[in-house]
């Protein structure tokens, strides 16, 4: 199965576009560039047998609620993804034909969450976040298994 080169899809989508958010950080990129490997291999664009989209398989339902209920009490932050997107209203299909919308989405949902990232080069600490932060308890994510995609975006 071949996808999007990891160290392209770092270098030129995951770093811009959480520079633009202002949420950037040697962690947060890493984590970023593990989670697309873990949710899609950097290849899938749609969930097989699933709602999910976008090389970070966000579910409509995640991506509708970070729009109506995080986003609107930080409107700065709002903006910047609105930038990202190219429209006022982004809807959640976009994630499948923009990468950048896509990370930035990922980012947000990472960015609500309670948890205190992880250091950057802490494969199995990122793992782990994904998991309970991204995938939730109740979905498929691996922690321990995933820790590979987490360690190969770190290195890459």
């Amino acid at each position: 199965m071949s996808g999007l080169d990891l160290g392209q899809f770092k270098a030129l989508i995951v770093r811009p576009t959480l520079g633009v958010l202002g949420l950037d950080g040697p962690a947060a990129i890493n984590l970023l560039a593990g989670t697309a490997l873990a949710e899609s291999g950097l290849t899938f664009l749609s969930q097989i047998d699933g709602p999910a989209l976008g090389v970070f398989q966000m579910e409509p339902a995640t991506h509708d609620d970070c729009w109506a209920r995080f986003l609107p009490a930080r409107p700065a932050l709002a903006a910047s993804v609105r930038a990202i997107a190219g429209t006022a209203t982004p809807r959640a299909g976009l994630m499948v034909s923009s990468l950048a919308y896509a990370c930035a989405m990922a980012r947000i949902t990472y960015y609500r969450a309670p948890g205190r990232l992880p250091q950057a080069h802490d494969a199995a600490g990122l793992s782990a976040y994904h998991k309970q932060y991204y995938n939730t308890a109740l979905g498929a994510a691996n922690a321990r298994r995933n820790t590979q995609f987490f360690q190969k975006a770190i290195d890459a």
